[in-house]
């Protein structure tokens, strides 16, 4: 599990959004990165990058106009929810 405590204050704020209801159509790609760069190993080529968190892989594609699409934010939510990071886990981290 990932502990939510070596989060900065803009990494948890891009967690919170990731998992805002109704979906947010603006979280910046530069954003994500920077989680997951925080939280595991990436490795970025010039249109998608892979991430590696505790034994869970994603690969994303860089979106065309530098915000996530619906799904690339659902794919995201699973991932962070299989690491055990969630807004909860922030809260009681």
């Amino acid at each position: 599990m990932v502990d939510a405590s070596t989060l900065d204050s803009h990494h948890k704020a891009t967690v919170e959004h990731l998992f805002r209801h109704p979906t947010s159509h603006n979280i910046e790609w530069h954003d994500v990165t920077s989680l997951l760069g925080h939280l595991g190993e990436t490795t970025e080529d010039h249109d998608k990058l892979k991430v590696s968190v505790e034994g869970e892989t994603l690969v994303l594609h860089r979106p065309r106009h530098g915000t996530l699409d619906t799904q690339q934010v659902v794919d995201l939510r699973h991932l962070l929810e299989r690491v055990g990071l969630t807004p909860d886990a922030i809260a009681n981290g």
